[in-house]
């Protein structure tokens, strides 16, 4: 302290050079307070590394129409701003990687299944893995904290249904309900075609696949400038050990033997399928289980956000189906082998977890055959492609489900497409 003992000019200078070092450590201590409190568990906390870009995104959250967030969502906004685990075992990702997105929401059992069998797959500490999680569980948490077989990055949904209790786009009280009718029960909400108002729960299926797209193609500083594929899989997909390098390979003939292939799939688009067999590839429509497609897809796909966000139906694959793949001038169709690298096995629904009175459950025991066809590539080069023109499943045309004609789930799903798009105008 004798150096503050000079001149006065002296002594203003370093008085305020104190102020400010305890100011910046106050509010720093603050932050990390918040990201270690409960519910959220404790973690191993690193700074992130985007400091401009992360400051940008929230200075641009004031001009965006979003819920106001409650403490939870507010501690899970900050904590995707947090780098990847597992750096120091996988310090550097291969050139040309494939990253994995695998979203969940509540079925630890199922969980438990496929990251053993991502464990188990042929390539996988050469790229990244983001869990996306819609909701905050602590015993899916726990699963993936974990995971020590590659570098793994979680990312939650700060908008979910499921942390906000009391307030859209969870249930608020004022919400109508079924079929009431707005007008004679002073009720919150608009009812989609059938007649039926929202289910937070149901809802939560699109708004996270949508959310989930948008940050990790334009919002997480790890995959913004991914230009090759990403895959993309659910907590009820059995993955083979050959799965990541059918991929490679699926991606990199796709441009040669397939012009018209948006994408590369791991499975049929028939789930029930395991494939053919034979020696051939298969172009077909893009089935909604180990799909993949890189940027210059998703942003055909972004363009379509309205026709995306307005479709009545809350399942996010069939208003793919019926409103945005169509809208693209040309079928759209995804290849894959005749042997599928991913099962689909999941007996309960996405959305119905744990803890609740209507709850699916099952043990998650699972009994899939693993050949040793299955843990190594087998999808040939020079095999020609088969193309299914004439499919069976939705198309343009269909009016959707139901469950998606309240104003404030568009309105929310198109705030989404904005959300990340900080120096580009999104189109629609």
């Amino acid at each position: 302290m004798a150096s503050c003992k000079k001149p006065r000019t002296k002594e203003v200078g370093c008085r305020r050079f104190v102020f400010v070092s305890v100011f910046t450590f106050m509010v720093v201590s603050v932050v990390v307070f918040c990201l270690r409190a409960n519910p959220v568990s404790n973690i191993a906390m690193e700074p992130a590394d985007d400091t401009n870009r992360t400051q940008s995104y929230f200075h641009l959250k004031g001009n965006l129409n979003l819920p106001k967030q409650n403490e939870l969502s507010i501690q899970l906004e900050m904590r995707n701003q947090l780098p990847p685990r597992n750096r120091d075992l996988y310090p550097t990702l291969a050139k040309d990687h494939i990253t994995i997105v695998l979203y969940v929401h509540n079925r630890p059992q199922y969980l438990q299944v496929v990251v053993k069998s991502l464990s188990q797959v042929k390539g996988i500490g050469e790229t990244l893995l983001i869990v996306s999680h819609d909701g905050y569980f602590d015993e899916m948490n726990k699963i993936v904290e974990g995971i020590k077989f590659c570098q793994v990055k979680q990312i939650f949904s700060p908008y979910s249904p499921h942390i906000f209790p009391s307030s859209f786009p969870g249930a608020s009280p004022n919400d109508c309900k079924n079929k009431d009718d707005a007008a004679k029960k002073h009720c919150e909400g608009n009812p989609d075609q059938y007649g039926n108002h929202r289910s937070p729960k149901v809802v939560s299926l699109k708004h996270h696949w949508w959310w989930m797209m948008n940050m990790v193609w334009d919002g997480l500083k790890e995959t913004r400038g991914h230009t090759g594929h990403i895959l993309f899989i659910e907590e009820d997909h059995f993955i083979f050990p050959n799965a990541y390098r059918n991929l490679q390979i699926l991606t990199s003939l796709k441009s040669k033997k397939c012009p018209d292939c948006y994408a590369a799939n791991l499975a049929p688009s028939d789930v029930k399928s395991r494939g053919e067999g034979g020696e051939s590839l298969i172009a077909e429509r893009m089935g909604n289980v180990g799909y993949s497609f890189n940027r210059t897809v998703w942003r055909k796909i972004h363009k379509k956000a309205k026709e995306f966000c307005y479709f009545d139906d809350y399942n996010w694959d069939i208003a793919m189906w019926t409103t945005v793949y169509p809208s693209f001038g040309a079928p759209v169709y995804s290849l894959r082998g005749t042997r599928t690298s991913a099962v689909h096995f999941g007996k309960c629904g996405l959305h119905q977890g744990q803890g609740e009175q209507t709850a699916c459950v099952d043990n998650g025991v699972v009994n899939i055959e693993v050949n040793d066809e299955d843990k190594v590539a087998n999808i040939k080069s020079e095999w020609n492609v088969h193309v299914h023109k004439h499919q069976q499943g939705y198309k343009a045309g269909f009016k959707g489900w139901g469950g998606w004609g309240d104003e404030r789930d568009r309105h929310l799903c198109l705030e989404f497409a904005r959300m990340y798009k900080l120096t580009e105008t999104a189109s629609f």
